[in-house]
C-alpha cells in the first residue's frame, strides 16, 4: 500500500469521526478545561518560582550547581 494513501485514509477517518460525534465534543471540552485548570491555575497558586525566591542577582546556574555539590557530599 502506498504510504501517502494510508496517511490520507487515516486523516480522513479521524476528520469524519470528529465531525460526526456529538457526545465526544462535550467530553473533549471537559478534558480541555481540566487541562487548563491543571496547568494554568494550579501552577500559579501552588508552584511558585523557587529559584526566583532564592537567587536575587540572577545567578541561577551557580545556585543550582552549589546545591547539587552540597547535597552530593552527604
Amino acid at each position: 500500500m502506498d504510504n501517502s494513501k494510508f496517511l490520507y485514509r487515516v486523516y480522513d477517518l479521524y476528520r469524519d469521526g470528529f465531525r460526526k460525534m456529538s457526545l465526544g465534543r462535550t467530553l473533549w471540552l471537559i478534558i480541555a478545561v481540566k487541562l487548563l485548570i491543571i496547568f494554568a491555575v494550579l501552577k500559579v497558586f501552588f508552584f511558585p518560582d523557587f529559584l526566583k525566591m532564592k537567587v536575587s542577582d540572577g545567578d541561577k546556574a551557580g545556585y543550582v550547581s552549589e546545591e547539587l555539590i552540597r547535597r552530593a557530599q552527604f
